[in-house]
């Protein structure tokens, strides 16, 4: 068995995909307590803290959310990616765990996530869910 060269330490956020912002920013604010993060209008991205965690809400009709195809539905994804924090965040070993288990690298590069700016590289499970492994921020 080939060991993944870093830990698991939590989730780090959670994508969704929305029809309907200001009704969702209303649920996640008063029902759930959710406070605002980040807003990056610029790509539909509407960034909500959840404990440590972030809750992502991109619109889809906005840059972000144009790409998970069909709205949130029976047909539509509604989950973009989740986000799972590891460390070490050594990409040449990772890379290396990767390919060993013929996982291809989907993206990879600095994403800001629940503790701030830091690296990450997506990959797809077998059914094409996709995970973002999330390092630490950079200092």
């Amino acid at each position: 068995m080939n060991t993944p060269p870093f830990t698991l330490r939590a989730i780090d956020h959670v994508v969704l995909r929305v029809v309907d912002l200001d009704r969702m920013v209303a649920f996640y604010r008063e029902v759930l307590g959710c406070t605002d993060e980040r807003v990056q209008a610029e790509i539909g991205l509407y960034q909500l803290r959840a404990g440590d965690s972030l809750i992502d809400l991109v619109t889809i009709d906005g840059k972000l959310g144009a790409m998970g195809g069909a709205a949130p539905g029976r047909e539509g994804r509604n989950l973009d990616h989740f986000a799972i924090a590891i460390a070490p965040f050594d990409e040449p070993a990772i890379r290396s765990h990767l390919a060993h288990h013929n996982v291809a690298i989907e993206q990879a590069g600095p994403r800001y996530g629940a503790e701030g700016e830091g690296p990450s590289i997506y990959i797809s499970d077998p059914e094409g869910n996709i995970v973002e492994l999330k390092g630490p921020p950079f200092d």
